[in-house]
């Protein structure tokens, strides 16, 4: 696959970014535990058009928390809904 500067210096900084990663504290656990069982109670289906590069960015984002990418993005939008800081579900 044939990547352009922005997925490059994306790929870049990846390394950066995991670097300055934490473990998360006892009330971040709880809060996206609570977060996961919320997540599964799925009762509508929607479909959204996102860019190519979103799209891989969340893969790879799923893919180091352990998690389907629709998982993350269904947590994301309900963290968001919930009036979460979008500070903090970006961290």
């Amino acid at each position: 696959m044939k990547l352009d500067k922005y997925e490059k210096e994306i790929i870049d900084l990846e390394d950066e970014i995991l670097s300055q990663a934490h473990k998360p504290s006892l009330k971040e656990k709880e809060h996206l535990i609570i977060a996961a069982k919320n997540t599964l109670n799925k009762d509508k289906r929607i479909n959204i058009r996102i860019s190519s590069r979103d799209l891989l960015s969340l893969q790879r984002r799923a893919n180091r928390y352990g998690m389907p990418y629709q998982t993350l993005i269904s947590s994301v939008l309900h963290r968001y809904v919930s009036g979460e800081k979008l500070e903090t579900i970006i961290e």
